[in-house]
């Protein structure tokens, strides 16, 4: 088997803490210049936007030159350029780093933080504000935690170890514990294991059950439960086997007691405004645990955070957007 050689590496630095996009010109094709290809796969940019790129010398080679507009089409090539990034509402909460070493960043990222730069979210991601905060511009993400989801993330400081540690979470080596909050049905047999297959479509906000062979499997365990002025809470033990989207929500919102503050399960809501805080998504990853795939080192790293809706239902259901929601347990 051929090995596939790398990519060059990149002629452009990091802006913001946001790596340069990198295109590579397909083998095969009919464009004329490197412009009508990046036109053409560029096609919901603005009109004209990609040509200004080549005129300002924001398209550039692998030699960190200005590719010309009428640049003829080579295929094979590489080309690197910066986007536009979009207006960002900050997220004004604390990310907190549990971990770090020469090899490995862990961190307890808030609620509302997406964890790699994806869509609108961009210079306000986890990845992008580390790279920014500690001054490693090396830094990646071994695995993802969805923007709406609290907790614990695992960063690996060198591009060459990246893909033993996300092995980890590909071989199912790393122990991972969540922490939910949902209404209490006296009802509901706990503990108990939810098995289902789970797909998800590029494009679709939630994703949905199907028949099929599992492949999504949940352990789901009550902790406690109380009254409130909200009904019965419970405060539930998530302990996934799999790593599929949504697959805790769903699973939770399958057996009848859908996550406090979730906009797709049971049901899709309609989208809130950037700069609204309140009611997060209560749901948090709690612990990981996991044997270092270069030092051999057993780690078992635990979030501080405490979820609003339990520890202050008031605050969550009612208070104001100012942060005071998810913070490190103490604040």
């Amino acid at each position: 088997m051929r090995r596939r050689t790398p990519p060059p590496p990149s002629p452009l630095p990091q802006r913001d803490g946001v790596d340069p996009v990198r295109v590579r010109l397909p083998l095969q094709g009919s464009w004329g210049t490197v412009c009508g290809y990046l036109v053409e796969r560029m096609s919901g940019a603005p009109s004209g936007a990609v040509a200004a790129m080549f005129e300002a010398g924001l398209v550039v080679g692998a030699d960190g030159h200005a590719v010309p507009s009428d640049a003829a089409y080579a295929p094979g090539a590489y080309v690197w350029f910066h986007r536009e990034l979009p207006a960002e509402v900050p997220v004004p909460f604390p990310l907190e780093v549990v971990h770090r070493d020469e090899h490995i960043v862990v961190v307890d990222k808030p609620h509302f933080l997406a964890t790699t730069p994806r869509g609108g979210h961009v210079a306000q991601s986890a990845l992008a504000r580390l790279r920014r905060e500690l001054g490693i511009p090396s830094l990646t993400a071994a695995h993802r935690l969805d923007r709406l989801t609290a907790g614990l993330v695992l960063f690996t400081v060198r591009a060459e170890e990246r893909g033993a540690y996300q092995t980890l979470f590909r071989d199912r080596l790393v122990r991972k514990e969540y922490e939910a909050v949902a209404p209490y049905d006296p009802a509901l047999a706990l503990p108990a294991t939810v098995r289902s297959r789970i797909v998800k479509e590029r494009g679709v906000l939630d994703a949905r059950e199907v028949e099929g062979e599992p492949n999504a499997v949940s352990r789901i365990e009550l902790l406690e439960w109380r009254d409130g002025p909200g009904g019965a809470l419970g405060r539930y033990r998530l302990l996934p086997r799999t790593g599929q989207t949504h697959q805790l929500r769903l699973h939770l919102s399958g057996l009848g007691v859908p996550i406090l503050g979730d906009p797709l399960y049971p049901v899709v809501t309609a989208p809130r405004p950037a700069d609204d805080f309140r009611r997060p998504l209560q749901l948090l990853a709690r612990e990981l645990e996991f044997t270092d795939p270069v030092t051999g080192v057993a780690h078992r790293f635990r979030s501080g955070r405490t979820l609003a809706a339990w520890s202050a239902y008031g605050e969550w259901a009612d208070g104001p957007a100012d942060g005071q929601t998810v913070g490190p347990a103490g604040q």
